[in-house]
């Protein structure tokens, strides 16, 4: 059955890549719909970045509650409720999730309900609920359908013993145990909502190190104060079993030694990486091309090799984060209306941890630089020296910057502590202007705020900093 309307413009996936996208287009005179089978606003908005932050905001006043008669709150009976932090958790999604909606509405947005495939050329079909097919016509066609959560062959997610990130953000109870595989930022997050709320957490990681897109000294640091917590972490470690039963889950795993160890938990959280959403999707029929992993091929542009076909965020590959799909929305967008915004820069997309102390990094790590062949100078500056971090009483960790000897040019940035995640712009913005990092010091900072660890860290970098 054919739909009605012919349209400039079809997105297929309503997430931080394809809402921002169909908005863009939207405000450059293009005729949009969007194809979203389940709730606006996909993944991040509804069952990842945003309700995990709303977690995480609420374990870290839990950790605050610890040192409360430090500030004058003395609280006779104290507990730990992880139901009221889950139900606010979903109420902001709900609420940002409306706001999608609103926005779709106000910039006349066609939400097309259902699930989008290629369908020939400038041919979208929408299946719906019911099973019934509508085909949409199009100029231009972007594919934005995001990635999922990957399974292990041993390791089978059920969302009731064994979760994704879903079932992590859906359960609306501490569990006595969770034994975590990943510790990237998916990991490392949820270990630390459920630590906070009592939860017995055990980390295990394939890799030498956590949080391994990192450089090395954060995620020592990390490490330790993870254990300090009292959070297990064992990495160089092979995850090898998890048995489900009526009351828990027995996992094995092998240690960086490779000496094997059963251990019997209530839940397990496999986060263990993400897999494109390009399944069923016309993409072979269209002879759209896609690598060996799933992920669709693209250009500068975004553009793939079928004429009027582009595809971006995480279907698209490289960095699996939603700044960096919105970034492509946007950039895939005005190429499409001829009025070019430049191409995406990977090599200046910040990653984030939530996880408290903040992680936050943009660039390269120092080993990276090292290997690469650049002569460089690292600085190091702890955040026991800037007065409103020792205000707030929040204190763990540094900024650290790599910079080239022969320019000073800002090779990398890596934050950990107080707000790391807000910090990190600064040196994002600075690296897109090609800022130096003398220049990153002369830009005067307010005191007594965070942002000064920017200065000192810059001023560390060449050797002169002042509060240490």
């Amino acid at each position: 059955m054919a739909g009605n309307e012919r349209f400039d413009l079809i997105i297929i996936g309503s997430g931080p890549g394809g809402y921002v996208a169909a908005i863009r287009a939207s405000q450059l005179g293009l005729k949009v719909a969007c194809v979203e089978t389940e709730k606006l606003g996909g993944v991040c908005l509804n069952i990842g970045c945003i309700p995990t932050k709303a977690l995480l905001s609420s374990a870290f006043l839990v950790n605050e509650m610890q040192g409360a008669a430090n500030h004058g709150i003395n609280v006779k009976e104290m507990s730990f409720d992880f139901a009221p932090a889950q139900k606010r958790s979903r109420s902001v999604a709900d609420q940002l999730n409306k706001g999608v909606g609103h926005l779709f509405k106000k910039n006349k947005i066609t939400h097309l309900q259902g699930f989008g495939r290629l369908k020939g050329k400038g041919k979208v079909e929408v299946e719906a609920a019911d099973g019934s097919k509508t085909v949409h016509e199009a100029t231009n066609v972007i594919i934005a359908t995001g990635s999922r959560p990957r399974d292990l062959p041993v390791l089978k997610i059920d969302e009731d013993r064994i979760w994704s990130s879903t079932g992590a953000l859906m359960n609306e109870r501490a569990p006595e145990s969770l034994f975590i595989v990943g510790a990237g930022a998916i990991g490392m997050e949820f270990a630390d909502v459920y630590s906070a709320y009592g939860t017995k957490v055990t980390i295990v990681e394939a890799l030498d190190r956590i949080l391994p897109l990192e450089d090395a000294e954060v995620s020592t640091f990390m490490t330790r104060v993870f254990k300090k917590r009292g959070i297990d972490i064992h990495t160089g470690a092979r995850f090898q079993n998890a048995v489900v039963g009526d009351d828990g889950v027995t996992v094995t795993y092998t240690d960086a030694k490779g000496e094997s160890h059963e251990m019997k938990v209530d839940r397990v959280l496999s986060a263990v990486g993400r897999v494109p959403n390009s399944e069923d999707m016309g993409l072979d029929e269209a002879g759209v091309r896609t690598d060996p992993r799933g992920f669709v091929m693209v250009d500068d542009h975004l553009r793939t090799n079928v004429e009027g076909v582009y595809a971006i965020g995480d279907v698209a590959g490289r960095q699996l984060l939603a700044h960096k799909a919105s970034h492509e929305g946007i950039v895939c967008v005005e190429h499409i209306v001829g009025q070019g915004h430049g191409t995406v820069d990977y090599g200046n997309v910040p990653n984030c941890t939530y996880c408290h102390p903040e992680v936050a990094s943009v660039g390269l790590t120092e080993e990276q630089a090292r290997e690469q062949g650049f002569d460089i100078e690292v600085g190091k500056f702890p955040w026991v020296g800037i007065g409103r971090a020792v205000a707030a009483g929040h204190t763990e960790g540094f900024v650290k910057i790599i910079r080239d000897r022969k320019y000073s040019e800002i090779l990398g940035a890596h934050i950990v502590g107080p707000h790391a995640t807000e910090l990190i712009a600064e040196f994002v913005v600075g690296r897109h202007l090609e800022a130096t990092v003398e220049e990153m010091e002369k830009a005067m900072h307010p005191h007594p705020t965070l942002s000064e660890g920017v200065a000192e860290g810059a001023l560390a970098a060449l050797g002169r900093a002042i509060h240490v």
